[in-house]
C-alpha cells in the first residue's frame, strides 16, 4: 500500500523532504509559484541582471515519483489538505514548509526577473539609497551596492544600538565594522529614517508568517523535538514558520527537512519517529559585496573577508540546480 505524503510549500524545507521522500512515498508538492525562487541570490540578482535570471528554477525535474501542484493550501487538518482550487487531498502524513515573506527585494512574490531589473535601474539612477534596517539583510545589501557603486551614499538606520545581535563573538562584529567602514557604508544605530532624504529608500527587516491553513492560534507552529506539529501525530512542520528558538535561514530548513524525512521513512517501515532536532547556535556567513564578507559559526570560529566571499562564491546555486533536476536548464 502506498503512503500519501503532502508536502506544503516548495521552498528550501518543502523541496528537501520532498526530493528525500520521493522513492518510498507518493509525494504531492503544493505550491502557488510556477519556479523555485534561490532567495539566497536574490541581492546580487538586483545588484548583478546576470543573477536575476539564474534565481528562478523550474520544479519539474525534481521529483521522479511525485508530482508538484501549482496551488494554495487553504485548510489543514490531520490527514486533509483542502486547496484555493477547491480540491481536497488525503494524506497519511503532511509537512508544512510555507516559510515566511519579506520584503522585497530579499524575498519575492513575483514571477521571474522583470522586477529585479527595474529595481537594479532605480538604483543605478539613485545618488543617495537609505536602507531600513541593520540586520544580516540591509548589511548585505548595503555591501552589495557599495561593491558595484562605490560613489553612491548608501545609508543603513536601525532603532537598535548594537550592530548585530546575538550570540556573535566580539570578533565578529569588529571585523564586520571595520568592513562596513571601508566600504564607506553610512551606518546609523539607534536612530530611525525620520527625516533622512533619499533618492531610493528600501525596507531590509520584516520577516512575517502565514498559518491561517492549521486551526489554532499565534504566529509560528509549536513543534516536539520530532518536529511534528504539537498534538498531532501526523502533521510536522519545518523551516520558518515553526517556533524553534533559532535562527531563520534555508541551511537550518534543509536540516529540519532531514529530520521529518528520516522519521516519516521510519514511520512508514512500521517503525518510530525517533529522530529528534535541537536548535542549533547563532551562526552566519554575511557577505559584503563579492569580495566582502565576515563568518561566524561555533566550530570554525570567525572568518574574514576572502573566506567568507569565498563559502558565497556561487551562492550555493547549482546544489539546488542539481536538487530540482535542474542542471541541464
Amino acid at each position: 500500500m502506498t503512503t500519501n505524503v503532502i508536502v506544503v510549500g516548495g521552498g528550501y524545507g518543502g523541496i528537501t523532504v520532498a526530493k528525500a521522500l520521493d522513492d518510498v512515498a507518493r509525494v504531492t508538492l503544493i505550491e502557488p509559484k510556477a519556479t523555485f525562487v534561490h532567495n539566497v541570490a536574490a541581492l546580487r540578482a538586483v545588484i548583478d541582471p546576470a543573477w536575476a535570471e539564474k534565481i528562478f528554477l523550474p520544479y519539474g525535474g525534481m521529483l521522479v515519483n511525485g508530482v508538484v501542484r501549482r496551488d494554495r493550501a487553504v485548510r489543514v487538518t490531520e490527514r486533509t489538505v483542502e486547496l484555493e482550487s477547491g480540491e481536497s487531498l488525503n494524506a497519511d502524513y503532511v509537512v508544512l514548509a510555507t516559510g515566511s515573506s519579506y520584503p522585497f527585494p530579499a524575498k519575492t512574490a513575483q514571477e521571474g526577473p522583470a522586477h529585479f531589473r527595474q529595481l537594479h535601474g532605480e538604483l543605478a539612477a539613485a545618488a543617495t539609497v537609505l536602507l531600513i534596517g541593520a540586520g544580516p539583510v540591509g548589511l548585505e545589501f548595503a555591501g552589495e551596492i557599495k561593491a558595484a557603486w562605490p560613489e553612491k551614499h548608501v545609508i543603513v538606520v536601525d532603532r537598535g544600538t548594537e550592530l548585530m545581535p546575538g550570540d556573535y563573538p566580539d570578533e565578529f562584529r569588529r571585523q564586520l565594522r571595520e568592513q562596513i567602514d571601508e566600504l564607506g557604508i553610512d551606518l546609523r544605530l539607534g536612530t530611525t529614517a525620520n527625516g533622512v532624504a533619499a533618492d531610493l529608500t528600501l525596507v531590509c527587516h520584516g520577516a512575517s508568517v502565514d498559518r491561517s491553513y492549521l486551526a489554532g492560534s499565534g504566529d509560528r507552529i509549536e513543534v516536539t523535538p520530532e518536529l511534528r506539529v504539537r498534538g498531532s501525530a501526523t502533521l510536522f512542520a519545518i523551516g520558518d514558520v515553526t517556533a524553534l528558538p533559532e535562527q531563520k535561514m534555508a541551511r537550518l530548513a534543509q536540516m529540519h527537512a532531514g529530520v521529518v524525512a528520516a522519521n516519516i521513512r521510519s514511520l512508514i517501515a512500521g517503525g518510530e519517529a525517533e529522530h529528534t532536532y535541537a536548535p542549533q547556535p547563532d551562526a552566519i556567513v554575511l557577505p559584503l559585496g563579492p569580495k566582502g564578507g565576515v563568518t561566524y559559526a561555533p566550530e570554525v570560529g570567525v572568518l574574514g573577508a576572502a573566506e567568507s566571499a569565498a563559502i558565497k562564491d556561487g551562492f550555493y546555486l547549482d546544489q539546488y540546480r542539481e536538487l530540482l533536476g535542474a542542471m541541464d536548464t
